[in-house]
């Protein structure tokens, strides 16, 4: 029994071996694939393929999966390797540096292919005509840099595709949306977003009875929303931002009952919102900024209790938002109403969102007082109430600054008439110790910059442009430790440009903490009128424009390696443009326009490879433009104004090189005169030869006597220095020979 027993578990044993052991030819095109491609070292080393990593086998041997996701392969995609693994049903080569195109062949031998991840490579070329069988799932060809249209054909197998990813790529022509009407009827996820797909959306989205997500951002979709998307009621998200889709959101938009994002901004949609949009009650992230929406916000909107950010800024919206009730939205985390026409004053209800981290209410006809409170919001990280009709400043700053939480406070252009608070306003002063962003700019400073700005150790960036401010740039401003970006134009500063703000420590080196990213994103429209700028972090800059600064620009600013913007035009700054100014790498705008400046264009300053903003206008500058350097490339408006200037991209061109020319000149006029003018040096060089050597050597000549007594001379002189010689040699070996 007990023999017995042993040999049942030996039997048991060979067989389990032999059940996953993998085929001699698999193994073969696993080392052919790994061979072919750069990688750190897989260590395929073992007899049995089945048990390398990243392989599994089938009880017949036969490779199903291959999953070797990040893991730095690189070169050409091997596809005669792959494709002789004809049971694969899992491949997935994702996060990697995998070259070439898809080809048809590829495809037609992995017919029991499942699960297709290709994702974050560099792949390229155009998309085979068709998905390999009716067997496949799961594609995901996202951030590749694949190219042309999706061919009308590619889904005629995918009977069974539940998730299609080609986002981030360069593909072309419509969006398929009419997957569903063609093939799977199963689909769960459709991601185009971030390519370049154009015209209408087709209809067939309603046909997608299991559709949950639907992603198309970042094309040139235009048009209207197909109607029957709204009977895609499985859905979960609509992300159609970036594009430009107009008309108005319809009412059928309440069927979508399981809805829970809806990302359409930077659009054209108009018209007013549904009436019944909190018949959603599913919905959490709501993100229609950037379109022409019109009308009252509806109060039904207050139902959505699941709401976490609500963005319905840069619309039309109008209406008193002191009347709606935000209690219940308890989830909430972001309010963002900026751009549009609200009136009324700060709901008090909104205070009962114990979430928020983040209001944006600028940009609209709200007025009265920020009170108290605004406290309770012990999570608050992001004010912005600028330009509004509110009143008493002073009040509410005091209030603000005990917010332990509050690291962004914009407020520039509300309390017309206020001033900032003076010295004594803010006696004892120990608040906001976490603020990093201070925008106080617009009609509301009058006098010098207050000290208590001095003690916010963690402010990053002070934005007080457009204000009454007078006096000198403080010292002080220079020693704030983590400052990086200064914008104090359309002031009344005087003085001169300040040393100590070239010493700004967050400006001379890297810093050790992360960029600060806000929670709404912070619009700026100061480059032109007719372009917002929308961004999440801040660009280190110094920013003096139209005020009253006087003197030179201090060699010291080559010192600020880091900054990336510098705008000191409209002032009345003298002396040359420092060379120094090359020094920094980084620098994008450079706007010296309108001031006094003198002298050359530095030639250094063909370094600066970044720059995309560069004026020196209506100055005293002179000489030619470096020539050969990007400084050719901005428009000669960058450069009027200075009579003395010349060179590409102006139109009046240099002259010859002054000294050049008079040297020129002056040679010109020896040759033209030179009948007229005897160079008499010359002559008398001449004369002064001939007399020295005909006095000496003539008199030998002529006199026999004095010949003799002239080599009989020679011949002594001869002689002597032979005698010296040798008596000097001999020495020399004596010494040497001791």
């Amino acid at each position: 029994m007990a023999h017995g027993f042993h040999l049942f578990l030996l039997f048991s044993y060979i067989i389990s071996t032999n059940i996953y052991a993998c085929k001699h030819t698999e193994r073969s095109s696993l080392l052919s694939f790994a061979s072919t491609l750069s990688s750190p070292p897989l260590n395929w080393t073992s007899i049995d393929c089945c048990c390398w990593k990243g392989i599994t086998c089938n009880q017949d041997g036969w490779v199903t999966h291959l999953l070797l996701p990040s893991k730095g392969l690189k070169g050409g995609i091997p596809l005669s390797s792959i494709a002789n693994l004809t049971h694969l049903a899992h491949l997935n080569l994702s996060h990697n540096s995998l070259l070439g195109s898809l080809e048809t062949k590829l495809f037609l031998s992995l017919n029991r292919l499942e699960i297709l991840d290709l994702s974050y490579n560099l792949l390229s070329g155009e998309l085979p005509l068709s998905l390999p069988s009716d067997n496949i799932w799961i594609v995901d060809l996202s951030s590749n840099h694949f190219r042309g249209a999706i061919p009308p054909s590619f889904f005629q197998q995918a009977s069974n595709l539940t998730s299609f990813n080609v986002s981030n790529n360069s593909f072309t022509g419509y969006v398929p949306s009419s997957i569903c009407l063609q093939s799977s009827p199963f689909v769960q996820l459709l991601d185009f977003s971030v390519n370049e797909f154009s015209g209408n959306l087709s209809l067939g989205l309603g046909e997608c009875s299991k559709l949950q997500v639907f992603r198309a951002g970042r094309n040139n979709i235009s048009g209207l929303l197909p109607e029957d998307i709204y009977n895609a009621t499985k859905l979960e998200e609509i992300a159609l931002p970036l594009n430009s889709l107009h008309g108005a959101i319809s009412d059928k938009i309440v069927n979508l009952t399981n809805l829970a994002i809806l990302d359409l901004h930077f659009n054209h949609f108009g018209g007013e919102l549904p009436l019944n949009l909190g018949k959603l009650s599913k919905l959490k992230f709501v993100t229609l900024d950037f379109n022409n929406l019109k009308g009252d916000l509806p109060s039904s909107l207050m139902n959505c209790t699941n709401l976490v950010e609500l963005r319905l800024g840069k619309n039309n919206l109008e209406g008193d938002i002191s009347k709606l009730d935000f209690s219940r939205l308890g989830e909430l985390t972001k309010l963002d109403l900026r751009f549009n026409n609200f009136t009324g004053t700060i709901p008090i209800s909104l205070y009962s969102c114990r979430s928020l981290k983040a209001i944006g209410l600028a940009r609209n006809n709200l007025e009265g007082q920020i009170q108290a409170e605004i406290l309770s919001l012990k999570s608050l990280s992001f004010v912005s109430f600028g330009f509004n009709r509110f009143t008493n400043l002073t009040g509410a700053m005091k209030i603000l600054m005990s917010s332990k939480s509050l690291s962004s406070l914009l407020l520039s252009g509300s309390f017309f008439g206020e001033r900032v608070p003076a010295d004594d306003d803010m006696v004892d002063f120990d608040g906001f110790q976490n603020l990093r962003l201070l925008e106080l700019g617009g009609p509301i400073v009058n006098g010098p910059l207050p000290l208590w700005l001095s003690k916010l150790k963690n402010l990053e960036i002070l934005a007080m442009g457009g204000s009454q401010i007078t006096g000198p740039i403080p010292s002080w401003l220079g020693t704030l430790p983590k400052l990086f970006s200064i914008d104090l134009s359309e002031n009344r500063i005087s003085g001169e440009f300040p040393k100590q703000l070239c010493r700004l420590p967050r400006l001379l080196y890297e810093p050790t903490i992360a960029s600060h990213v806000f929670e709404l994103p912070i619009f700026d429209s100061r480059i032109t009128d007719n372009l917002i700028l929308e961004f999440n972090t801040y660009p280190t800059m110094i920013d003096l424009t139209k005020n009253n600064i006087v003197g030179d620009i201090p060699t010291d600013i080559g010192h600020l390696v880091l900054l990336r913007s510098l705008r000191l035009s409209s002032n009345n700054l003298s002396g040359v443009i420092p060379d120094q100014i090359s020094n920094l790498k980084l620098l994008e705008v450079l706007d010296l326009s309108t001031n006094h400046l003198s002298g050359k264009i530095p030639l250094s300053l063909a370094s600066l490879n970044f720059l995309k903003y560069f004026n020196v206008s209506y100055n005293n500058l002179q000489g030619p433009i470096p020539t050969g350097t990007q400084l050719q490339s901005f428009n000669e408006s960058a450069f009027e104004g200075n009579p003395k200037l010349c060179g590409a991209p102006l139109p009046n061109k240099c002259e010859r090189n002054k000294g050049i020319d008079a040297n020129n000149k002056t040679n010109n006029d020896v040759v033209d005169n030179g009948l007229h003018q005897l160079p008499w040096s010359l002559i008398f060089a001449a004369l002064g030869f001939i007399v020295g050597f005909w006095g000496v050597c003539g008199s030998l000549v002529i006199n026999k006597t004095w010949r003799f007594v002239y080599f009989r001379f020679i011949d002594n002189l001869q002689s002597r220095l032979y005698v010296m010689i040798t008596v000097r040699i001999n020495a020399m070996r004596r010494t040497l020979r001791c």
